[in-house]
């Protein structure tokens, strides 16, 4: 979701900048629920208030639902069937690429100076370190490291 995410709303309609949306994500981050959706739903909010919010939020899930019912019903019978888990891996392959290839796109609106990147590489090397450690505290906790940075700059 977030290549197309950065795509629709930075790119295309312009209706938010890479620093927002990257706030938007970490905010989605932290809430609870799909990242992707928190994201529209800020954007949505916004943009137009609480009905923006709404329309954003239905705008992103009911196509993914109905495609996902459709295609439930079709792959449930041919799930086991070689050529369907290979189509599987594919599109894993797929994703995975679009992942990277937006998070490096971003990278420099996220990553603006030093102590971003500091806090980048920590938090990295937690969660490789302890793959079971709650994405939520490592967002939290990089917040209070980048407002303990801000704090003693400003001193």
């Amino acid at each position: 979701m977030l290549p197309m995410l950065q795509r629709e709303l930075i790119e295309k309609r312009k209706w938010s900048t890479e620093e927002e949306l990257v706030n938007y994500y970490a905010i989605g981050q932290t809430t609870p629920g799909i990242i992707a959706v928190n994201t529209a739903t800020f954007v949505g909010y916004s943009r137009q208030g609480v009905l923006g919010a709404v329309i954003a939020t239905l705008g992103l899930v009911l196509p993914g639902v109905v495609i996902i019912i459709l295609l439930a019903r079709l792959i449930t019978g041919f799930s086991e069937l070689a050529p369907i888990r290979h189509a599987m891996a594919g599109i894993k392959a797929a994703v995975t690429v679009l992942i990277l290839d937006a998070l490096l796109r971003l990278r420099k609106s996220a990553l603006p100076d030093a102590p971003s990147k500091i806090i980048f590489l920590l938090v990295l090397a937690a969660a490789l370190l302890f793959p079971k450690l709650s994405p939520a505290i490592l967002v939290l906790t990089a917040a209070v490291a980048g407002m303990a940075i801000a704090f003693r700059k400003r001193r």
